[in-house]
């Protein structure tokens, strides 16, 4: 993984800073003069910043804003206030002619690899767009550029001409990392982007976004709910709930010494693949639904699932805060004590056995994320000494 995940991070160097990001959405009454009833907070206050050659994973269940946030933070989505930099631009209320020349420096990953490909369009066509859209002649041709991209993410050049729909979805979601990384971003949001695929397929894809990022120094905004995917790539995670940022920390902070009650609960919903482990453990049921963002509850707005909230929750509202160093958290009775649902992990989640890199060519992807990543025996020597996404083993299990 890359050097940064070992590094300090400054305040001035950052890719991406977002400032009390809101994003709300009019709701409208029906008829035949519709008004505007009421709001749809669906991000509300979101401030975090991502560092060059960082993954910053944004995790939280569905309808929490997570994906809201990642569009808003590019421009796809014009913000209600706050304050979004790239590369300590501010882009906030920039015009969308201004922000032509800024989009080679940011591009996104979609969730869905059958809708975010045009069925109409050759797979050459679909990589090489953003070439055409930004007026920029690679050397060799954008013919050469875009077979050798589709090369580097484990697509077979031959296969330029053929359309969208002759791929399966693994290689569709290859397609979009093609046409993401081909002016070579400053920062990516990958929204979601191995929700839709097999989880054999979803080892590879990471693989190959671990190694883009090596090799071309990108950030990722990883927008995902499945936080057994977020630790292998994240060197830093976001838990969001109902539009608001809970916790902010390193991924070994955050997956050995989480803080807030959410997060507790989300990491004691992660099954382990141990009968045993598994039966023994604690489970934190929360209680009730996800509130509407229409109408989100007064004070901290989890304390209505909150199994710790106490008077001053309902009333006050928590404001994030840095409880130790570099460890943030929006909560007024943070949980410091071992509740028997919290994760020990490693310094480096691995993928790749140690064994399996001696004989490999560099830049062979499909050999980097092969199935000899996916499964591996007891005893395995891997390169960072912790265990693969698959199987996480007992030992890193409470």
């Amino acid at each position: 993984m890359s050097e940064i995940a070992n590094e300090s991070h400054t305040a001035g160097d950052a890719v991406l800073r977002v400032t009390d990001l809101q994003m709300h959405f009019p709701v409208r009454s029906k008829g035949l003069f519709p008004k505007t009833i009421g709001q749809v907070k669906a991000v509300d206050g979101v401030s975090f910043d991502v560092q060059p050659g960082e993954t910053l994973g944004l995790v939280g269940e569905s309808g929490c804003g997570k994906s809201t946030t990642g569009r808003t933070a590019l421009r796809l989505l014009e913000p209600t206030s706050g304050k979004v930099e790239m590369d300590g631009i501010d882009v906030t209320r920039m015009s969308a002619k201004d922000m032509v020349p800024l989009r080679r420096k940011a591009a996104m990953i979609f969730q869905d690899p059958y809708n975010a490909l045009n069925p109409r369009h050759t797979v050459g066509a679909i990589i090489g767009a953003p070439f055409a859209v930004q007026g920029v002649e690679p050397a060799g041709g954008v013919r050469a550029a875009v077979r050798e991209l589709m090369d580097r993410v484990g697509l077979n050049p031959e296969h330029y001409n053929r359309y969208p729909a002759e791929f399966s979805g693994g290689q569709r979601q290859r397609i979009g990392i093609a046409r993401a990384v081909a002016l070579r971003p400053h920062f990516i949001v990958c929204d979601e982007p191995v929700s839709a695929l097999d989880v054999s397929i979803q080892a590879q894809v990471i693989n190959l976004l671990r190694d883009l990022q090596d090799e071309f120094g990108i950030a990722y905004l990883f927008v995902a709910h499945d936080l057994a995917v977020v630790r292998q790539i994240s060197h830093r995670v976001a838990v969001m709930y109902l539009g608001h940022v809970m916790e902010l920390t390193s991924r070994e902070e955050l997956y050995s010494r989480p803080l807030h009650p959410y997060t507790h609960a989300l990491l004691s919903a992660i099954p382990v693949p141990d009968p045993r482990a598994q039966k023994n453990r604690e489970h934190i049921m929360l209680s009730g639904d996800l509130p509407s963002p229409v109408n989100p509850p007064s004070g901290c707005v989890f304390h209505t699932r909150c199994f710790v909230a106490q008077d001053i929750c309902k009333v006050d509202k928590p404001v994030i805060r840095e409880f130790e160093p570099g460890h943030q958290v929006a909560c007024h009775f943070p949980i410091t004590e071992y509740l028997g649902s919290t994760l020990i992990v490693g310094p480096d989640p691995g993928l790749t056995p140690e064994s399996d890199l001696e004989g490999r060519q560099d830049g062979d992807p499909m050999e980097q994320a092969g199935d000899s990543d996916l499964i591996h025996e007891p005893g395995t020597n891997y390169t960072d000494g912790t265990d693969s996404l698959i199987d996480p083993g007992p030992g890193l299990w409470r």
